[in-house]
């Protein structure tokens, strides 16, 4: 019964995950579950002898879940689903087993989180950082050989070629599931909390190092080899390598730690197995009354509770889909001066983005300095199909961001007022841009992802609206010229453009 009403609710979830692990970033995720029936194994003999005393307690984690599912489905967030999934199944275990046995399986149940990919928009961003850290040590190695190298960004210049370091030799790759083989160390480590702590700590300096050795490696045997030692079978391979590397690593720190700093007696008196629970005469009676359909009585809660949900996500649509005042096709060439050519978007990329309706013009002025519009409209935001931010996308492009932050822009309609946008300059190559972005949200203009889901959420409930775009303008600074002159020009595009917008999109009410 619960497989059945869990595979229902959560099955937009599975799939969603289900297609990360087919990406080589998160294809670990497989592993994890195997691994976490073979720790329960181990655990069998424990768990026959642990007295199983459900409890009413277990269904708080349950009703958690099903607010995290709430959350996540209006917010349109995967990642708040897989810990409501998480949350439901850690109080399904609670309930059936009870709190002593809940405690000798705690480990594996929370190893499961292992195979729950990050949330994009923190992922992005720390492969962004692991990414440039990566290159500034990779150059640094480089150099010490003796070797021509400077770096631009994610371009490292070795003078007869230049290498890109893309996302895949972020570092990431091997981070995560470095970690959780750092986890599954310290598990078996029997060692101060300490030492286990720095060990799973330590796979972020071992990464890195272990990645600039391989980006530099390469710098290396460019020379030699040519392009075939940046992609191919050698890239794959020394990929593995470096994993093998980073994993021998955190081994070699375990036995210095234990060479160096031995465990003191009292502390491995602690690690020794104590007596196991003793099953009193009424906890044995529970047990054999637990056993049968709908026991314990707790179930028929948890069945209830999981029931509604499913009944309420499946009959209540809390998402009307709200058109524009207008379509984006008819955005307007000509703006004040500027004079407009529509930029198509490949069909791939919309089939990733699932936008209602876009719009993508090239603006020229009068002295043939450029600006660019993008506007994305969601007339019905859901997990996959909402708002993104430019600082988690055009990462993935190659662009760096070198200056962001929020600031008032007086170009609002109503009488003057400022809105509030993100502005930042960003690098590539050598090319600088700046770049205003907003989301404006069923009357509000936001900045960032979390008030955007936030709102989302709430925007659901009370007014079953969660339509919103997204609105990006771009410029060159061009050679010899000051930011301020580009930042002059971009504003004065955003003040003829923001209000020929505000026609098309729809307001607040």
């Amino acid at each position: 019964m619960y497989g059945f009403l869990l595979g229902l609710l959560y099955h937009p979830a599975f799939a969603y995950l289900f297609y990360q692990w087919r990406k080589e970033d998160f294809n670990y995720g497989y592993f994890i579950f195997p691994i976490v029936v073979y720790l329960l194994w181990e655990k069998r003999f424990v768990l026959k002898e642990t007295p199983s005393v459900p409890s009413w307690s277990s269904l708080l984690p349950i009703c958690a879940g099903i607010a995290l599912y709430a959350l996540g489905e209006l917010g349109g967030e995967y990642t708040t689903l897989f810990l409501s999934l998480w949350l439901v199944v850690v109080g399904l275990c609670w309930m059936h087993v009870g709190w002593q046995k809940l405690k000798v399986i705690g480990f594996p149940l929370a190893f499961l989180l292992v195979m729950f990919p990050p949330p994009h928009l923190i992922y992005s961003n720390i492969s962004l950082q692991l990414k440039l850290i990566s290159s500034r040590v990779g150059v640094w190695m480089l150099q010490t050989l003796g070797m021509t190298a400077y770096r631009e960004g994610n371009i490292i210049d070795l003078g007869f070629t230049q290498l890109q370091v893309v996302d895949a030799c972020s570092g990431l790759r091997y981070l995560l599931p470095l970690t959780a083989l750092g986890f599954l160390l310290v598990y078996y480590y029997k060692a101060a909390f300490w030492k286990r702590a720095l060990i799973v700590l330590s796979a972020v300096p071992v990464t890195i190092f272990t990645n600039s050795v391989r980006i530099a490696s390469v710098g290396v045997l460019y020379r030699f080899f040519g392009p075939r030692v940046a992609e191919g079978f050698f890239h794959g391979y020394s990929g593995w390598l470096i994993f093998m590397a980073g994993l021998s690593l955190l081994l070699l720190e375990m036995w210095a730690l234990s060479r160096f700093f031995p465990e003191k007696e009292s502390l491995r008196a602690k690690d020794k197995p104590l007596g196991l629970p003793t099953l009193s005469s009424s906890e044995g009676r529970f047990r054999e009354e637990s056993r049968g359909l709908f026991r314990p009585p707790q179930s028929v809660v948890a069945i209830f509770l999981l029931g509604v949900t499913l009944l309420v996500s499946q009959t209540v649509d809390f998402r009307e889909k709200v058109p524009l005042s207008q379509p984006l096709a008819r955005f307007p060439l000509e703006v004040g001066e500027w004079s407009g050519v529509r930029m198509p978007i490949e069909p791939r990329f919309l089939n990733v983005l699932k936008l209602s309706d876009y719009a993508m013009i090239d603006y020229r002025d009068g002295q043939g300095r450029t600006a660019n519009l993008y506007v994305a409209y969601n007339q019905s935001q859901s997990k996959g199909a909402s708002s993104h931010s430019p600082d988690s996308c055009l990462p993935g492009s190659g662009w760096v961001f070198e200056r962001s932050e929020t600031v008032d822009l007086p170009v609002g309609t109503d009488q003057g007022m400022p809105i509030r946008i993100s502005r930042a300059f960003i690098e590539k190559n050598g090319a600088r841009q700046l770049t205003y972005y907003w989301f404006p949200q069923r009357g509000r203009v936001l900045t960032n992802m979390f008030e955007l889901k936030a709102y989302a959420f709430w925007d659901a409930l009370t007014k079953r609206r969660t339509d919103g775009a997204l609105v990006r303008l771009i410029t060159p600074v061009y050679a010899g010229e000051r930011s301020q002159d580009a930042e002059a020009r971009l504003t004065g595009f955003a003040r003829q453009i923001v209000p020929v917008l505000d026609t098309f999109l729809p307001g607040g009410g």
